[in-house]
């Protein structure tokens, strides 16, 4: 079967045709360029490194107020909820038994001295014998031990403060009889300025706090080591800093924590004993720490902390991180980041590890928190952890 020259020549121009368009496309597709992503070029910031533990205040001295001798409440010299002053005469208890007992005693003391003093003139004498002398002293001085004791009781009938502090509620009133071997107190009295702060800390956080200590890579906070910030249960900051006082030496062993007690001046009276508080312990200083934007760093299926960084050929790298704290807005880096690496928080659903990217200064991140500069005053002054 023949074709006709026509017929021929048009099939071979349209397969022409078609080959040479297949050609300009493919030559009109240019390479997709790599993608664009933003970082963060970190670099080392000295940070005071802050603990931030639960607890609640208690009073610096207490002190119950009991009677010690037995009556009846004739007054209460006190208004309850107040401030008293040691020394501040606070009950008064019928002393009319304890009264009458001290002039028997004195009218006692005078018939015994007066025995004993003609006594003694006598026995010079010979008029009376040794024995008969040592008894009338013997007497005269038990006579004088009836006497304080009379004069103490008739002193007990006035109750004072022990110490100065403010007083609760009264737990008797007038008419109401006292023991001296009553249970209950008749007021309490706390002395809140100043006042304790006492918190609990993990002993592991206590050991891994030691051991960086002692390897080096944190340095002792200075004088200011055992400054303490207190924030307050509605969230404000108290004004006044305090400092550490002691750490319990034995481990709780139900909570496997440390108590640490904080001492701190408390003039207004602001806090109260038995309120909820946290404390802001100034731990050591890192010269050279890393702290990374929160933007990039994500964590895997493991749960374990991750992050991309571009390197020098500018290829997407990953990174598995160590990061247990959290510094506002960013992560304290352990281990796994270094001065200079580049670090991608913006685009990162857009690249992965081992592709080419074109990296500029990311916009998502704002200005670093803290500042190099201000890290440790931050610290120090109570807003950056």
């Amino acid at each position: 079967m023949q074709f006709k020259p026509a017929v021929t020549a048009l099939v071979a121009a349209v397969a022409l045709a078609s080959l040479l368009s297949g050609c300009k496309k493919e030559e009109a597709a240019p390479a997709a360029p790599p993608p664009q992503v933003g970082v963060v070029t970190l670099q080392p910031q000295a940070f005071t490194l802050t603990s931030d533990l639960p607890g609640r205040t208690s009073a610096f001295r207490i002190a119950e107020v009991r009677p010690q001798v037995n009556g009846i409440i004739l007054k209460r010299l006190f208004k309850e909820g107040s401030d008293v002053k040691a020394g501040q005469q606070l009950y008064q208890i019928d002393p009319s038994i304890y009264e009458a007992t001290l002039a028997s005693a004195e009218a006692n003391l005078r018939s015994t001295k007066s025995i004993s003093d003609r006594y003694k003139q006598l026995v010079d004498e010979q008029a009376v014998s040794r024995q008969e002398y040592d008894t009338a002293v013997a007497n005269r001085l038990q006579s004088e031990a009836a006497l304080q004791t009379a004069q103490i009781n008739v002193r007990y009938t006035k109750v004072y403060a022990p110490l100065t502090g403010r007083i609760g509620r009264s737990s008797v009133t007038e008419g109401a009889l006292v023991s001296n071997a009553q249970v209950d107190a008749m007021a309490v009295i706390q002395q809140i300025d100043p006042i304790y702060v006492d918190v609990t800390q993990s002993s592991v956080e206590l050991l891994q706090l030691r051991r960086e200590l002692e390897s080096g890579r944190l340095q002792k906070a200075g004088d200011n080591a055992a400054s303490v910030k207190l924030t307050l249960e509605d969230g404000s900051e108290y004004k006044l800093d305090g400092k550490l006082e002691f750490s319990e030496i034995s481990v709780d062993q139900t909570t496997g924590s440390v108590t640490l007690r904080a001492i701190f001046p408390n003039p207004e009276h602001t806090l109260l004993p038995g309120m909820f508080v946290h404390a802001k312990l100034l731990a050591g200083v890192n010269s050279a720490a890393i702290l990374a934007p929160q933007q990039g760093v994500t964590r895997d299926l493991k749960g374990t902390p991750t992050a991309l960084v571009v390197g020098p050929d500018n290829k997407v790298e990953l990174r598995q991180l160590k990061a247990n704290r959290t510094v506002g807005n960013q992560w304290l880096i352990e281990d796994g980041l270094k001065a200079g690496d580049r670090l991608i928080t913006e685009g990162l659903q857009f690249v992965k590890p081992g592709i080419e990217v074109k990296a500029s200064e990311a916009t998502n991140v704002a200005a670093k928190n803290p500042a190099p500069a201000q890290a440790a005053d931050k610290a120090s002054g109570g807003k950056g952890e």
